[in-house]
């Protein structure tokens, strides 16, 4: 009879989970990575290409692309650009210039809705497995609970059916880490060769998941005590060293195997006739020497495919130069407490309280040590650990995979909790507790709908205020374009300014926003911005990303530190700040000159180069940015007295600057005196 039930409530809560992420898709606009993903799926089936998005391996991507390829596309021409500017901007073109305006037949929502479609397989399967999982390692009470928090977190179904490859990697390690229990309880050569198919497949999904090497390790190591703790097992059902040694060594060598077969058992990243841009030799200078030498010894010996060497090279990069915004702050690097603080922001209450619990559940021995507790419990605290150590603090999604376990840690240790009551009346009275968290797990996430992506529990003021402690993939990840242009018509406004998280990688004009755009730090690196007024008349869009400002590390450096003190007519989506007014602006004003004044220097054109410095130290004087770019051009000029005064102004407005920064740009200051002609 229970297990009637069960086949009718699963399988309801399932398909729950698959409409909520469909409603939060149809009316979200493509995301930051999103583009960049499926352009490169789509070359990848289409010419073998797997050059455009080396960050990441191709699983997701070619999945993701698979719905759009019967389809009759206009497909853009490759300019040979720095690969990650020739995806991100071939994703624009790709999927924005395919409809009815341009003489195409498809209009960019239903193509990137087919594309999440497909992608949002990984987390139906990651549902499945999870209730699978948990309800064979423990109970089946304890799956159904595990399945409900499930169903209803928010950063599962937030980031579920995005075209990128934090589900699939989440959906991945849980389901490698679960054949290889199987395996350890009934060794044999079927479970040891799926253990390795689905670890082929993690290693597929994305870079992170070579974490898996230490989680199997570890869980190895304790599958081992555990037999030697215990009274001698038959010799038919035992692990010895080396028969664990062993299929250790078959688990990885079939998955790299299935590593290779997804970029077709070719080494080169790119067809013939195309390169890496830049190539893998010059791409890993910046890393560490032993990393460095690390990847191009993988390389020389072809011992991984290139694209791959080349994404773990750019996950260092990324990682060693990526600034955050945490509890309010720019830092120019991570911090060890970001994930911990994070789940507690991004986690339910319920979450919450069932995780404290289950370690109550673990300390009164309700829910008793064991090989099951020690498989759910060391993968995600390894993967925490891993992640603490990383500087890369952009979103709760770089520990999706966490969330997984925790729904089965939590859901054992309420089923043990309930087990363990002796009298019927403690028994009903902590079953209504479980409930009642249950509820309001559900009753949590259903009034975040469809705003999932930034979600914070009420202890933090809720989704309306997350942008307060958390930034990027937490708050606002490009993704509220369709609400913003819905807002703007039923306003009939006709024009306005706009600074957008994505920009220029995804433009506002592409959703119907009549704003004009003003810069934003992506489009400063990628010297895109255009001229704008010093003085703006409202309304005025600012994205939460850009208006605090942490790309560029320091809240110093941000042209629109001064909206933060500011009011909002209104907030858009949980992300969006829409202001009205007047408002000047002179570091935006002045950042396009000093964009040009870099361009123009790059060229050998000091006139040019020293007349828009000139003018960017005029609309903004002082301003590090622009005093920079003014004493960079006069020192190119010769004229070094008056650089040296101009890097003298720079560098008292760097004093002023969070110490992790003001460290940074105390040497890139001192490097550029160092070069000027002695006094």
């Amino acid at each position: 009879m229970r297990n009637r039930w069960a086949l009718i409530v699963a399988p309801t809560l399932i398909l729950i989970f698959w409409l909520q992420m469909l409603h939060a898709i149809r009316g979200q606009s493509l995301t930051w990575d999103e583009g960049d993903h499926i352009f490169a799926g789509y070359e990848s089936l289409k010419t073998h290409d797997f050059g455009l998005n080396p960050e990441h391996p191709p699983m997701v991507k070619m999945i993701g692309a698979l719905p759009l390829l019967p389809l009759d596309l206009k497909v853009p021409t490759l300019g040979h650009r720095f690969f990650k500017t020739e995806a991100y901007m071939g994703g624009r073109e790709l999927l924005f210039r395919n409809g009815p305006a341009d003489g195409g037949h498809y209009d960019s929502r239903t193509l990137v809705f087919r594309a999440r479609l497909f992608a949002s397989v990984f987390s139906l399967l990651a549902a499945v497995l999870v209730f699978l999982g948990t309800t064979e390692m423990f109970s089946l009470t304890a799956g159904i609970i595990a399945l409900t928090l499930f169903c209803f977190e928010p950063n599962l179904i937030a980031h579920g059916a995005y075209v990128t490859t934090d589900m699939a990697a989440s959906c991945t390690i849980f389901a490698t880490i679960y054949a290889f229990w199987r395996w350890v309880k009934v060794p044999s050569n079927a479970r040891l060769l799926t253990t390795g198919l689905i670890g082929g497949l993690a290693l597929a999904a994305k870079h992170s998941t070579i974490l898996l090497a230490l989680m199997l390790f570890l869980l190895a190591a304790a599958v081992l005590y555990d037999q030697h703790r215990k009274k001698p097992a038959p010799p038919t059902s035992r692990i010895t060293i080396t028969r664990m040694i062993t299929a250790l060594a078959v688990i990885t060598g079939i998955a790299v195997v299935i590593l290779w077969a997804f970029y077709g058992f070719r080494f080169s990243a790119r067809p013939a006739g195309l390169a890496l841009s830049p190539p893998l030799a010059d791409y890993v200078k910046p890393l560490a020497p032993s990393e460095a030498r690390g990847i191009l010894f993988l390389a020389h010996w072809h011992l991984l495919p290139e694209s791959y060497l080349y994404g773990l090279a750019d996950v260092r990069l990324v990682a060693n130069g990526m600034p955050s915004f945490f509890l309010g702050h720019v830092y120019a690097h991570g911090t060890w407490m970001y994930f911990p603080i994070l789940f507690l922001i991004k986690s339910t209450l319920s979450m919450l309280a069932l995780l404290a619990l289950t370690l109550v559940a673990i300390a009164r021995r309700w829910l008793r040590t064991s090989l099951e507790l020690a498989f759910v419990l060391i993968p995600p605290a390894a993967y925490m650990l891993v992640s603490m150590g990383s500087h890369l603090n952009i979103g709760a999604r770089h520990i999706l995979p966490v969330y997984l376990f925790c729904c089965v840690i939590a859901g054992a240790g309420a089923a043990a909790l309930l087990h363990a009551q002796r009298t019927q009346k403690s028994r009903e009275r902590w079953t209504l507790a479980v409930i009642a968290l249950l509820i309001f797990h559900v009753a949590t996430t259903v009034h975040t709908s469809p705003n999932y992506i930034s979600y914070s529990n009420e202890a933090w003021g809720g989704p309306t205020q997350t942008y307060r402690y958390l930034s990027d993939s937490n708050t606002d990840w490009a993704q509220q374009l369709i609400a913003v242009s819905a807002e703007l018509r039923a306003r009939n406004v006709q024009h306005c300014y706009i600074a957008y998280f994505a920009t220029p990688f995804i433009l506002p004009a592409d959703y119907g926003i009549p704003c004009d755009l003003i810069p934003t730090p992506d489009s400063h690196f990628s010297r895109t911005s255009k001229p704008i007024p010093t003085i703006l008349e409202g309304p005025v869009l600012i994205s939460a990303g850009d208006l605090n400002g942490f790309e560029l590390g320091s809240s110093v450096l941000n042209p629109y530190e001064s909206f933060r003190s500011l009011q909002p007519t209104r907030f858009i989506q949980n992300g969006v700040f829409w202001f009205d007014g007047t408002f000047t602006v002179p570091l935006a004003s002045a950042l396009p000159n000093v964009e040009s004044s870099a361009l123009a220097l790059k060229r050998h054109d000091i006139p040019q180069a020293l007349a828009e410095a000139q003018q960017a130290e005029l609309l903004a004087p002082g301003e590090i940015e622009p005093e920079l770019a003014l004493g960079d051009t006069l020192t190119a000029a010769g004229r070094t007295d008056e650089a040296r005064a101009a890097y003298t102004r720079a560098s008292q407005k760097i004093e002023t600057m969070e110490p992790d920064a003001r460290q940074i740009w105390r040497k890139e200051l001192s490097d550029k005196l160092a070069r000027l002609a002695p006094l």
